[in-house]
């Protein structure tokens, strides 16, 4: 995507805990659309090929956790992790990831992955259709600024991770605060 453009509107299935419920297992579907998560915010959204894997379990998810408080003192409201993978696996990622600070996203059918031009295959790996791992500055749900691994193509055989990542979008988001101060 390019800088300046509105996401798109789409739907995300998501599951919510409801006490109401009982039982062991007390959630309920909740439709959230692209506007309950980025209107009237400034966030960072970052994507990854899928939950539980290496790199996004070892650096990436783990990093935008520990850096809340920076992304805060730059002006980020919010920090959501978006993944090709549906409600059920990205609430169990969260919940063994310990998450206290970022939200995930599940993008189950990949709709709004497929329209921001980020879908790939994964056959190689088995996995299907998931997304190009990349990140954004969203700005009320324009793209303020964009971070997209090199190498976008279906069944790539490396797993890039540089770009996306939290230290290079605090970078971003510090240089962009020296600028409009000056």
């Amino acid at each position: 995507m390019q800088t300046g453009v509105k996401l798109p509107q789409v739907n995300f299935q998501t599951r919510v805990r409801d006490e109401s419920i009982g039982g062991p297992n007390p959630f309920r579907w909740e439709m959230k659309t692209t506007s309950d998560y980025f209107a009237g915010k400034r966030v960072v959204l970052f994507a990854l090929p899928g939950a539980f894997t290496p790199t996004c379990s070892t650096f990436q998810l783990p990093g935008f956790e520990q850096g809340f408080a920076d992304f805060q003192a730059l002006g980020i409201d919010e920090i959501y992790c978006l993944s090709v993978n549906d409600a059920f696996v990205m609430n169990q990622w969260a919940k063994s990831q310990n998450l206290q600070n970022v939200k995930v996203i599940p993008d189950g059918s990949g709709e709004f992955t497929r329209r921001v031009g980020m879908l790939v295959r994964k056959d190689n790996l088995g996995f299907g259709l998931r997304s190009w791992r990349y990140a954004a500055i969203i700005n009320n749900g324009v793209v303020e600024a964009w971070f997209e691994e090199p190498g976008l193509c279906d069944n790539f055989t490396d797993d890039p991770y540089g770009e996306s990542s939290p230290e290079t979008l605090l970078n971003w988001l510090r240089e962009d605060a020296k600028a409009k101060a000056a």
